[in-house]
């Protein structure tokens, strides 16, 4: 009898060492569990659709609403950020520092010893070339300028508001916008031709207009015709999968012209509304730039192709130098309208005068910094404006 209650005992004894030691074990692999289909949880959530590791809901709280699912009807990028949608006015003020600042050296002297002081007028002039204007467009404005204050006999104020209708007449008028839309469905897409040498951000623009464009409801179609630059058409894929267009592209070296070809066979199988061809600004071989152009676009109007804008991407921080390209390219392709990038702090804003007057091609867009929204339609008005603006805010 004394020997069972000693086995009973030893057994008691085993009982709970075990449970001591199971216990622990298995809520250690519960919470294991737990922690793993939570992470899973994680790597299942749509990118953007939540964080991770968000606390439980107390009990009794009442559940968040379910955020609506996202419109997949057009494949676009993000909507643009806070930074990106910045008032115009206030966007070309913060990016256009530098002319400005020239503009009000040049005026300081006018506005403190009048209008009769010929060496106020002399600063005014060279602030305008310092600010990129150009030395036929400068001495023009400032003979006008001085014609009509001295008649007026204005100051202060009156003289700034004169100033800013001479920069408002050199900067021109008309319209600005891109002939997309006066199509029919038959003659679709309408063809845009972006030109310009390497370096100046025209793969890029094609990019952004391509958003823009994604952003308005049309379905654009790009055409990787830089063929002769591998990082082009590898750049411009990545801008593709971003707006969730097709893109058109051959193997380094084609045919541009076989590859816009291509793009707009395409672009009219799908119904696209607009073929963007993205081209060589430099030829690795013997072929002339120009004349490779010219061929590009006779293969497409042959085609029946409708080309409604031939843009030519100018970088705003090369100033005058880039008005001789203008003309080889307009000369070439016929352009129809000028796209002016890296119009930012280190730029003089100028140039934007300079190619109205000299080419009487209208700067229908601006790159105002490196953002995907920084494609921004040129607004004259605003332009001027933050030229001659006092706060810089």
């Amino acid at each position: 009898m004394e020997g069972l209650q000693i086995v009973l005992v030893v057994a008691a004894v085993l009982v709970i060492v075990s449970l001591l030691a199971v216990v622990p074990l298995v809520a250690g692999r519960r919470r294991r569990r737990d922690a793993d289909r939570a992470r899973q949880a994680g790597l299942d959530r749509e990118p953007g659709a939540g964080g991770v590791g968000r606390p439980p809901r107390p009990r009794g709280e009442a559940a968040d609403a379910e955020p609506p699912p996202p419109d997949r009807s057009v494949a676009t990028a993000a909507p643009p950020a806070p930074e990106d949608v910045i008032a115009p006015r206030r966007r070309f003020r913060e990016r256009l520092g530098r002319s400005r600042a020239a503009l009000s050296r040049g005026m300081a002297g006018l506005l403190s010893r009048g209008v009769d002081d010929d060496e106020a007028w002399e600063e005014l002039e060279e602030a305008l070339l310092s600010a990129d204007v150009g030395v036929a467009t400068a001495g023009e404005l400032v003979e006008r300028l001085k014609t009509r204050a001295r008649a007026e006999r204005a100051s202060g104020p009156a003289l700034r508001d004169l100033l800013r209708d001479e920069l408002r007449d050199a900067v021109g008028s008309g319209d600005r916008s891109l002939a997309l839309d006066l199509l029919e469905e038959h003659q679709r897409p309408g063809i845009v031709l972006v030109v310009g040498v390497n370096g100046t951000g025209k793969t890029t623009t094609v990019g952004k207009l391509a958003l823009a464009l994604a952003e308005e409801g049309k379905q654009p179609v790009l055409a990787a015709a830089d063929t002769f630059r591998a990082a082009a058409t590898e750049q411009l894929a990545i801008w593709a999968d971003r707006v969730g267009a097709p893109i058109v592209r051959h193997q380094q070296g084609a045919d541009p012209a076989a590859v816009a070809f291509d793009g707009l066979a395409s672009a009219r199988a799908r119904g696209a509304d607009v073929l963007l061809v993205d081209t060589a600004g430099r030829l690795h071989t013997k072929t002339n730039l120009m004349e490779e152009l010219r061929k590009l676009r006779r293969v497409l109007e042959r085609e029946g192709g409708q080309v409604r804008e031939v843009l030519l991407v100018l970088d705003a921080t090369t100033g005058q130098n880039g008005l001789a390209q203008a003309r080889q390219f307009t000369d070439a392709v016929g352009v129809t309208g000028v796209v002016l990038t890296k119009l930012d702090g280190t730029a003089k804003g100028g140039i934007v005068i300079a190619v109205q007057r000299d080419l009487g091609i209208p700067v229908k867009l601006v790159g105002l910094g490196e953002g995907p929204h920084d494609l921004a339609p040129f607004d004259p008005d605003a332009f001027v404006d933050a030229l001659l603006s006092e706060d810089a805010s």
